[in-house]
């Protein structure tokens, strides 16, 4: 690794291979049938995202409703779970809870995207509740939702930058004073946004220097797989969980 591990959360020999939503098959993604599959081909890492319905239940799933995946509809903030357990993803698998995945793989690290605030509470409380806090790594478009979080559970939850924080970050591998939050443990950025340039040695170099890791999302083609390893990256996420494996193998770094 490039960097001392500062969670143990990170702590695994080489580049970390990332479950994006479990991968993509049939559409499945966010299932307790995809992150099996993901599991069953030898990843220790699964990325997923959770929302609350309006009881408080935490569900893995991405978007604010129901409508793109499922064969349901609405806000998941505005449903309670027995209406949210009603529908199934592809028409076929239900929306988990977090809690029952956390209960199914019990040697599986997670990087979870809470993508609403009233996820935060349920959250911090379920990995209290199962004390798995070196098990999740928390992120968030929102900085601040990251920051709340962090402030509430203290150095025992890893967590990764925001959108604010990876801006800095870049800034400050351009040489440019920014001010960065001192207890993330890792920059998770898609190698591009927005026809700018993300992750490049300078990036990496910026980021290992403060002792972060750099997980890079989302990829899918094994070249471009092979190339950021080659600059450095300490993580991919991928929809395409057996070429990233087949990549990884073909360079000795599969555990």
């Amino acid at each position: 690794m490039s960097t001392r591990i500062r969670h143990p959360y990170l702590d695994h020999p080489g580049p970390i291979a990332f479950a994006h939503r479990g991968g993509d098959a049939d559409g499945l993604e966010n299932t307790a049938l995809q992150f099996r599959r993901a599991v069953e081909a030898g990843y220790r890492y699964l990325e997923t995202d959770v929302h609350a319905t309006s009881d408080g239940k935490l569900v893995a799933f991405h978007d604010t409703t129901l409508d793109r995946v499922t064969d349901g509809a609405g806000r998941i903030a505005d449903l309670p779970w027995k209406d949210v357990a009603h529908a199934r993803v592809a028409g076929k698998e239900p929306v988990p809870l977090f809690k029952d995945l956390l209960q199914e793989f019990p040697g599986i690290r997670w990087n979870v995207d809470m993508k609403d605030e009233p996820a935060l509470h349920p959250l911090l409380e379920l990995i209290e509740r199962t004390n798995t806090w070196d098990r999740i790594c928390v992120g968030s478009f929102s900085e601040a939702r990251v920051v709340r979080a962090q402030r509430l559970a203290g150095p025992r939850l890893a967590t990764s930058y925001g959108t604010r924080g990876v801006l800095n970050l870049r800034l400050r591998s351009w040489g440019v004073p920014a001010t960065l939050r001192r207890s993330a443990v890792a920059a998770q950025v898609p190698e591009a946004q927005s026809g700018i340039q993300v992750v490049d040695h300078r990036f990496i170099r910026t980021a290992h220097a403060r002792g972060l890791q750099v997980h890079v999302w989302t990829i899918n083609e094994a070249d471009d797989m092979h190339r950021l390893l080659d600059l450095g990256v300490d993580g991919i996420m991928t929809d395409h969980i057996d070429t990233l494996r087949k990549v990884m193998e073909d360079r000795g770094l599969w555990v």
